[in-house]
């Protein structure tokens, strides 16, 4: 099986994009905050850390403590499974 062939069979069924990536994601995922990094271990999907990092930094700009912005979290997480359930 030739390489291009082998990386691609390893990501399943899903209907996300795929994309390259500019940054290397383990190191974006250990410079976040520990309670984003443990809501990331619990997530249904496999969020990108700087998406968790955007909706985070939106959320504290606002002032918002943890527990709303782990409610917002969660609730963009379910907004993403209904799009999928829908398609």
């Amino acid at each position: 099986m030739n390489n291009r062939r082998q990386r691609s069979a390893n990501r399943g069924a899903t209907p996300l994009p795929l994309r390259r990536r500019k940054t290397d994601p383990m190191r974006e995922y250990d410079r976040l905050p520990p309670e984003l990094r443990a809501w990331m271990r619990g997530a249904t999907l496999p969020w990108s850390p700087r998406s968790c990092l955007k909706i985070w930094k939106q959320a504290r700009a606002k002032g918002e403590e943890l527990g709303a912005i782990i409610g917002r979290l969660e609730r963009a997480e379910r907004r993403t499974l209904e799009k999928f359930k829908q398609a």
